[in-house]
Parts: structure tokens; sequence; C-alpha cells
């Protein structure tokens, strides 16, 4: 196989890989993988160790451009409470899309279980670089406690996420009011 044979395999993989276990679940089968990617499951198994591997690396492939839709640019120079608000108003907009699941990296972590998992870590990496920003944040914004904050605002956040993508709840009009009260008690004006 040639080193661009090599790399279109790899990307259709890796693109079959986000999308079908977003869609379907962490659960898919290799060989829906392979059939969805057009590549066969030697050479699945030529470019990924195993389809852990395959999962984490599509997880991790995304991981950018989810961070970089959720969180402000670098040369935002806002308050950190507009800051951390901009991340939930980013989180309410994800929401709407008439195809959302809920955040890919949490559906990961619930649907794996397993903490050891190569997905799962990547997802747990990605979900700390978002407690990290809050934490820093709550930290800069005056924070009474910015690690408590952080650990409360992640949660509204996967809340939030989880209602949203079994469609029992929009966050729309829920989570502003509710960050909005945990960065007042934390004595983020």
């Amino acid at each position: 196989m040639t080193t661009e044979a090599k790399s279109s395999s790899r990307q259709r993989l890796l693109e079959a890989a986000a999308t079908l276990t977003y869609r379907d679940g962490v659960n898919i089968g290799v060989d829906a993988l392979c059939k969805a990617a057009g590549v066969s499951k030697r050479s699945m198994y030529k470019l990924f160790e195993s389809k852990g591997e395959l999962l984490a690396a599509s997880l991790e492939e995304h991981a950018s451009a989810y961070m970089a839709t959720l969180l402000p640019a670098a040369d935002d120079h806002r308050p950190p409470r507009e800051r951390i608000l901009h991340v939930f108003e980013q989180a309410e907009s994800e929401a709407s899309a008439p195809d959302f699941q809920g955040c890919r990296y949490l559906v990961a972590q619930i649907e794996l279980k397993e903490q050891s998992h190569p997905a799962s870590r990547v997802a747990r990496q990605v979900k700390g670089i978002l407690t990290a920003f809050f934490r820093a944040e709550a930290e800069q914004g005056g924070a009474s406690d910015p690690d408590l904050l952080a650990r409360q605002l992640i949660l509204v956040f996967d809340g939030a996420s989880a209602r949203a993508g079994i469609r029992a709840e929009t966050p729309t009009g829920l989570i502003t009011p509710i960050v909005t009260t945990l960065l007042d008690a934390a004595g983020m004006g």
C-alpha cells in the first residue's frame, strides 16, 4: 500500500469511526466501520492496532476542532466570567443541531465504562482540558474556590449535554441562569 493510499484509508477510517460511533455508539462493529470507510479489515489492522486504537485516534483527531468551537479565541480579552459563559453559549448552540447526540467525549466515556480503554483515555483528556479552562478562568476571575467551581461547571456542562443528547431537555434558557448563579456564588463579578 502506498503512503498516499495508507493516508487516504486512514482518513476514511477516522471519519467513518467519528460518524458511526457518534450516531450508533462505540460498540459499532469493525465490519461496519470498514464497509463505511471502503477499507478491508486487513488494511484497518495494518493502520490501527485495534478498534479501540481507531476510536481513540478518531476522538483525538476531532479534539482540536471541538475545543476551538467551545473555547473563546486566545485573543479574546473579555473578563473570565464572560469567557466561561461563552463556552456554555457555544454548547447551547451545538445542542440545538438536529443531529446532536451529546458531547461525543462524554458519550464515549459512558459507553466504554472501562477507564483504561484508549478512547476513554482520550475522552478523559479532552474533558480535563475543559475543566482546566474553567479552573484557570475561575482563578483569574477571583472565584473563592476555583477547583470547586470548575467541577461544578463541568457537571453542568456534561449534564446539559447528556439531557440534550437524549432529547429530554433543550438547554436553551436553562444553562445561563444556572452558570450565572454558580459564578455569583463563587464571587466572580
